[in-house]
Order: C-alpha cells, then sequence, then structure tokens
C-alpha cells in the first residue's frame, strides 16, 4: 500500500516493485509506530515503571491485527498524524484485555517521538534492503572496469569526440559514483527519538521520579531495542539526520542515473557500443514488434530525474522548522521520505540489474572511435609537431608561428567529408612535418589512440583503492 489507497505505482514503473511497496507502504508505517510502541512498553517494564506483564499484553494487542491503514489514514486527519489513531486503537485493545497494561501504552512520549523513530526504524530497514543491490550493481561495475581496462572508446565531451579513452575507465567512473553515494549511505545515522510534548523531557522526568532510569537511559535503551542509534539530545526541530539520509538516497539516484544516461545514449542504433541485457516482456513497444527498448535504463532516470525535489522537500521541511514542534513543515517530511526510499530502491535494483548483464561490444567502440581516427590525437600530435613547426624546419614557415601553421592543418582535415578527417589529418600532418625531423613510425606511435590515454589505468585501481569494501567484491569474473 501506499499513501492513496489502491497506490501500486502503476504510474511509477520504477517503484512498483511489490517487495520495496510492502517495505515502505502504510503498513510498514503501521508495523513500525506499533513497534515503536511495544518496544517503549519493554522498556518500562524493565525500569519498573510499567506492571508486569504490560509489555507482552501490548505485544500481543499490537499483533492481533484490527489496524487497518487506510481506516487509520481517515482518522489521522483529525490529529494532524497517523500515531493519535494508532495509540487509541492500540490502547483499546490492550484495556480489553490488560487494563492496567494500557497506561504504559504511550506514556510519557508524544506523537513525534513516535512517528520520528518509526520512520527511522522504516528506513534503516529499507536502506539495508537497498543495500544488497548496491553491492551487487558496484562488483559488477568493477569487473567491467577492469575487463575493459585496454578497450579503446572515444571520450565524449560536450557530445562530441575529444580523446581516445576506454569503456574500463568509463565503467569505473560509473563505479566511483555508486560508491560515493554508498559511502554516504553508510554514513546515515539512523536515530530514536524522545523528548515528549516540548523537548523538554518534562513528562519523562515525572515518570523517572517513581523510580527507576532516568529519560535518557530509556531513550537509549529503546534505541537498542529497535537497532536504532543513540541521540544526545531530541531532534523535534533539528532535522540533520532525515535530510542526510535524504540527501544519501538522492546520491544514489544521482550515480544511477549517470550510469542510464550513458547506457540510454552508447546503446542507441547508431553508436551500437552497449546494449542491456534482455528478459521476457521487458522492452516491448505496444505498437512496433521490432523495439527492444533500454528499459532499466529508462526506469534508473525515472528515479535520478524525480529524487531531487523530495530531497529539496526534506530541505524546505528543515528550513521551515519552528518553535519547539514544527506546524506543517514535519508533516511535508514523511512522503518526500518514503518517495526517495522507494526511488532509491528501484534505482539501485534496475542499477544492478542492467550493470550485471551489460552487453559490451568492443567492435563497435572501436568504429566510432576511428570516425575521428588520427584527429582525436591532435593534442598529443601538437605538443611534438607545434616546436618542429616553430623553427621554420617545416616547409617556409617562419620561426614562432608553428602553433598557427598546426591549428591550419587542423582547420584543412576538418573540411574533409566527415569519415575520413582523421585520414585527411595524418596525411596533412605528414606533408607538413618533414620525414626528417619525424620519421613515419614516430608519427604512427603519434597518432595511435592506444598510446595516448594518460593514466587511465591508474586512475581506475585509485578509485577501487579509494573504495575498497565496495571494490573487492568485483575482482571475479561473472
Amino acid at each position: 500500500m501506499s499513501a492513496v489507497p489502491g497506490n501500486f505505482g502503476l504510474l511509477s514503473p520504477v517503484t512498483a516493485d511489490p517487495r520495496r511497496h510492502s517495505a515502505a507502504g502504510d503498513d510498514a508505517v503501521v508495523e513500525a509506530v506499533l513497534a515503536v510502541e511495544t518496544a517503549w512498553a519493554e522498556v518500562l517494564e524493565d525500569a519498573g515503571l510499567a506492571p508486569s506483564g504490560a509489555a507482552a499484553a501490548i505485544r500481543k494487542a499490537a499483533k492481533a491485527g484490527g489496524f487497518n491503514a487506510a481506516d487509520l489514514a481517515a482518522a489521522a486527519q483529525g490529529g494532524g498524524n497517523p500515531v493519535i489513531p494508532i495509540v487509541a486503537r492500540l490502547r483499546e485493545l490492550v484495556s480489553g484485555d490488560n487494563p492496567q497494561a494500557s497506561r504504559a501504552v504511550h506514556a510519557s512520549l508524544t506523537s513525534q517521538d513516535v512517528l520520528d523513530t518509526a520512520l527511522m526504524r522504516l528506513s534503516a530497514h529499507r536502506v539495508a534492503a537497498l543495500r544488497e543491490d548496491v553491492a551487487g550493481a558496484t562488483a559488477a561495475l568493477a569487473r567491467l572496469a577492469r575487463r575493459h581496462a585496454g578497450t579503446l572508446q572515444p571520450a565524449r565531451t560536450l557530445t562530441q569526440h575529444s580523446l581516445p579513452s576506454t569503456f574500463g575507465l568509463k565503467a569505473a567512473q560509473w563505479f566511483h559514483g555508486l560508491a560515493a553515494a554508498a559511502t554516504r549511505l553508510d554514513a546515515a545515522d539512523f536515530p530514536v527519538q524522545f523528548g515528549g510534548a516540548a523537548g523538554t523531557l518534562a513528562a519523562g522526568s515525572a515518570l523517572a521520579a517513581k523510580g527507576g532510569t532516568d529519560a535518557f537511559t530509556r531513550a537509549d535503551s529503546l534505541a537498542a531495542k529497535l537497532g536504532l542509534a543513540t541521540a544526545p539530545a531530541p531532534w523535534h526541530t533539528n532535522r540533520t539526520s532525515v535530510t542526510a539520509l535524504g540527501d544519501a538516497l538522492a546520491s544514489l539516484c544521482d550515480a544511477a542515473g549517470k550510469v542510464a544516461n550513458d547506457v540510454l545514449l552508447l546503446s542507441r542504433p547508431e553508436f551500437g557500443e552497449l546494449a542491456e541485457p534482455r528478459a521476457a516482456g521487458r522492452g516491448v513497444s505496444s505498437a512496433m514488434p521490432q523495439k527492444q527498448n533500454p528499459v532499466l535504463s529508462i526506469l534508473a532516470r525515472s528515479a535520478a530525474l524525480a529524487a531531487p525535489q523530495q530531497a529539496a522537500q526534506l530541505h524546505l521541511a528543515a528550513a521551515l522548522s519552528v518553535d519547539e514542534r514544527p506546524d506543517g513543515a514535519w508533516h511535508s517530511e514523511w512522503e518526500a521520505l518514503r518517495t526517495l526510499l522507494e526511488l532509491a530502491g528501484g534505482a539501485a535494483a534496475a542499477l544492478r540489474e542492467l550493470a550485471e548483464g551489460l552487453h559490451v561490444f568492443p567492435e563497435a567502440m572501436g568504429a566510432n572511435l576511428a570516425l575521428s581516427g588520427p584527429l582525436l590525437l591532435s593534442e598529443a600530435a601538437g605538443a611534438v609537431v607545434v616546436p618542429l613547426m616553430d623553427g621554420g624546419t617545416a616547409g617556409d614557415g617562419k620561426a614562432g608561428d608553428g602553433k598557427a601553421r598546426f591549428q591550419e592543418v587542423v582547420d584543412a582535415a576538418l573540411q574533409a567529408p566527415r569519415g575520413g578527417q582523421g585520414a585527411e589529418f595524418a596525411r596533412l600532418l605528414r606533408s607538413a612535418v618533414p620525414q626528417e625531423t619525424l620519421s613515419d613510425a614516430a608519427l604512427a606511435r603519434l597518432l595511435d589512440p592506444s598510446v595516448y590515454l594518460g593514466e587511465s589505468r591508474a586512475i581506475i585501481e585509485r578509485i577501487f583503492a579509494a573504495y575498497p569494501r565496495w571494490a573487492a567484491e568485483g575482482t571475479g569474473d561473472e
């Protein structure tokens, strides 16, 4: 389920996997709220602040059912948040079985304590699940980078051929972006929320006066029971944990979007350098039976395009938090955070399948490289040839005009028909520089794209060294 009854992701296919909806949908939110209330009852009972058996009674009621998400959503409008009707229903069920235990339900908490903690718990579980897809994707990208470290491909800058490069370096940069985003996600904390009605822990302190542990120790115990991080203080209006998590999720979508953008371009028939893995029913067209659409990339890109606005919403809400409890800003976070969780999960899953099954066509990469041919080596050639032309030793040129004369050669080559410009550049360059100054063998080496790859291999290994955890799984063969 999602916020709208009957919404299963029909208009958001990247999030439509039922497993992701069940992990972050309305039923999951209800379950997380009940888990917080149950764990809190255990904390109170452990501290001697709730009757013996209260936690068991609350746990039994929470698991008994009777918490219909659609009904609770409608009831939540009355108080402005879903915790109020959930707690009312829980207290009703507990009272029918154990009236004494019902007093422990929600004792000294406020709705924001429970919902913030519940959403942190839900987020922690969802992030743990999507990390599996991230690990699979990074491993696959690392394998591609290593396997194709020497596979020549034209680098493209501002849409045009620029210099020779390798597909291995491109895959390593894909890995770089994803591993960096995953590292940010690893750094996200999922803190427990506590503070009571106004963030002063007044009710919690009053409860502690009856005996047992202090309010901070109880909050730490709640965190431990839920598998969350402790917090130094209530954070009702300090939303950095939420925005940091949102930023990490959006960064993950960004990284997936970069890969998707490149695959969408390079899988076009005009390029033919890459192709998505095929699967039954995927990539079909409703009108054209021959179409094989790159749907995995399309889905990942859709997530990348949608995520930034959701992250911006979290920052907007954080910036507009007022007083000691926010009026509306907090409420606007909930759906944005959940949507980011779903988008990141969908993007990671699509990217993993894409990376693990990506088809690479080195021959097409080589053919595209040949379209520019030796012209791609003009930077390298210029560094060697310009000084030779500068001294007036080539033709009848004057000393000091080597750079201008070399540019004339390049410009003349660019006037040749497309596809023949590289060969014309090599011919003109040969004519401009005498063999006694630059031999045929030296010129051929100068115009060999495999020689002018800079530190491509070293860059690949430096990227892997920076993210050893994510690179380690990509050392084997598929």
